[in-house]
């Protein structure tokens, strides 16, 4: 955001309080705040989301008399985009937009510096129409250079024949020099842009996997994988060779699995990559996992906790000792999970330690270790070295082993709160899978408190999400699944609605129910951007303690978790899906029915 007068910031909230977007009384209330904060008013306005960026920039472009274009869902033309080179577009925020009476219309953060338009004027040799766009419409826009990603990087390579020279016969070549066949080479421009798709798109995996005739490269967005973009069959070894030289793998090893990390910054961010490569029967697969290490800062409510689950968080938190688990398959959220149940509990009158492999986030006030099997430090020998730390409370990120699993009990046993997760596909199994791991039942049932269950689904967006009403099919389902959860009669429509943590809820016994589904785009797969949780939580009570000491089944103590009033993560969908957040059609996709 520009810097701008006094005068025009006088008018920029004068038509805010104008428009309605504020009241006068917010305003000098929020001006207060500002100052108090040492921050700008108008960039308070926008970071505390009292308003939004979008609202900020069309008001200011109405005061300084600048035309306005909102460009977050806009789509631009790859021919036009091709005017400006996307370095020019990047270092001046400023992006074309299409031809327009004889110019060229180009959208800018700053639209009113002239010498930045007389500049991009230049650049483009013609006159241009400027407009002004907010940073998250012309950053929208600026990811769209990636859109034919397959097409520019197959061009990286100027012909087959550079191809070919670049593909080194591990047989008759010694590593240092496939080392230095791709360190300057077409590969590198192959694997930036790839990463710079990746993390642009929000993607939390690539997989590089090779067939016969070609290599196929997805990028997985949201938690489902779509293809990026394919490559000639004779880009795989410097591909495949250039990741392992970063990752710090052996080059010339093609018959076992290798796994390594290295980091690299994109859009000024740290992501951390974990690698693994395979060999597969056409070659090496590769799948790297983005970790973005700038990190976040998630409230349990942002997440997608909602009434009774998050009472039972917050309570199992509030106890000295114990053991709290969350369990779910690989990427569904458990360690986000860990991370803002430590934001609950942290502060200055405990010490926090925390043992993962990776540490994904860095928090501020914890004592983060990272788990490194090369020197013996494991989930087992780091837990041991953590209990002569002096830990209030104590984060494991994953129980792989009976060894691991002991140690935890043994240190809830001894005084401390204890954190971690397994990989189980329902909360209520995660007790048999301890029992499995030959932990007893009497210990169990003595040092686990409360259990969380999770999976992620696709979240609808808010911009462009329309509603309809419920097919027939569609309202039989939400009877089955939580006719017995929604209110009776509209008497109990508010105590229900606030038990369950949702605003307001339809009666069970309605004939038509409102539903909701996001305007599919390219930013926007079926309508969804983001992810949110669904969730299954349940505290160890006395009922449940006698159950574990029968050694009883996940289903057993899955129906007697229900029956103390726990939600299962189907009907936690399904409550999301009614209050707009997501879709039935998700829910099912990835919550089972019967999650026992």
């Amino acid at each position: 955001m520009s810097v701008l007068s006094a005068t025009t910031q006088k008018q920029v909230e004068d038509i805010l309080v104008q428009t309605k977007l504020l009241t006068n009384e917010e305003l000098t209330t929020l001006r207060s705040k500002a100052k108090a904060d040492g921050m700008p008013l108008l960039t308070y306005l926008v970071n505390r989301k009292h308003i939004s960026n979008e609202e900020l920039t069309k008001t200011i472009a109405q005061v300084t008399n600048v035309p306005y274009v909102n460009l977050t869902n806009a789509r631009v033309d790859p021919d036009v985009l091709a005017l400006l080179p996307q370095e020019t577009a990047e270092r001046n925020m400023a992006v074309p937009l299409g031809e327009m009476q004889h110019r060229l219309a180009v959208g800018m953060l700053d639209a009113d510096n002239v010498q930045a338009a007389d500049f991009l004027a230049n650049k483009l040799g013609r006159p241009i129409k400027v407009y002004a766009a907010s940073e998250e419409g012309i950053r929208q826009v600026l990811g769209q250079y990636k859109a034919k990603i397959g097409e520019e990087v197959t061009n990286a390579f100027e012909d087959q024949r550079e191809i070919e020279e670049l593909v080194v016969d591990p047989n008759a070549a010694k590593a240092e020099d496939l080392t230095k066949s791709v360190q300057d080479s077409p590969v590198s421009k192959v694997l930036t842009a790839m990463l710079e798709y990746a993390v642009n798109h929000r993607a939390s995996d690539i997989h590089i996997e090779p067939h016969e005739n070609q290599l196929i490269v997805r990028c997985r967005v949201d938690g489902v994988l779509r293809e990026m973009m394919k490559l000639p069959k004779a880009t795989e070894p410097p591909i495949v060779s250039r990741i392992k030289i970063l990752a710090s793998l052996k080059i010339d090893e093609h018959r076992i699995p290798q796994d390594g990390q290295f980091t690299v910054t994109v859009s000024k961010r740290q992501i951390d990559l974990r690698v693994a490569i395979s060999p597969v029967v056409w070659g090496e697969q590769v799948v790297i996992r983005l970790l973005d290490k700038s990190g976040t800062s998630l409230q349990l409510e942002d997440m997608g906790y909602h009434g009774r689950a998050l009472r039972v968080i917050r309570a199992g938190i509030q106890r000295p000792n114990g053991l709290i688990l969350t369990s779910g398959p690989t990427g569904s959220g458990k360690t986000t999970s860990m991370y803002a149940l430590l934001q609950e509990v942290k502060n200055d009158t405990v010490n926090i330690v925390t043992l993962e492999d990776p540490v994904e986030y860095k928090i501020e006030g914890v004592n983060q270790i990272q788990v490194n099997s090369d020197v013996g430090l494991t989930f087992a020998t780091g837990l041991r070295s953590i209990l002569r730390q002096d830990p209030d409370i104590v984060m494991v990120g994953e129980i792989r082993d009976k060894e691991t699993a002991t140690l935890a009990v043994q240190a809830a046993l001894t005084g401390h709160l204890v954190f971690s997760t397994l990989h189980t596909n329902s909360a209520a199994g995660i007790l048999p899978r301890l029992l499995d791991m030959g932990i007893e039942p009497f210990l169990i049932a003595s040092t686990v408190h409360t259990i969380i269950g999770q999976r992620l689904v696709r979240r609808i967006v808010p911009d462009t999400r329309v509603s309809y009403q419920a097919s027939k099919t569609e309202v039989e389902a939400i009877h089955a699944t939580i006719g017995h959860l929604l209110p009776a009669t509209p008497a109990d429509v508010k105590k229900v609605s606030e038990d369950l943590g949702y605003e307001t809820l339809p009666l069970r016994d309605q004939t038509a129910y409102t539903l909701f589904k996001g305007e599919d785009g390219p930013d926007s797969p079926g309508g969804y951007k983001g992810r949110m949780g669904l969730y299954e939580v349940f505290d160890v009570s006395q009922g449940i303690q006698d159950l574990i000491l029968k050694r009883a089944t996940s289903g057993e103590i899955q129906r007697a978790a229900q029956a103390q009033g726990m939600i299962t993560m189907h009907e936690d969908g399904y409550l999301k899906a009614l209050a707009g957040y997501t879709t039935l059609s998700e829910v099912n996709r990835v919550a089972a029915i019967d999650s026992a």
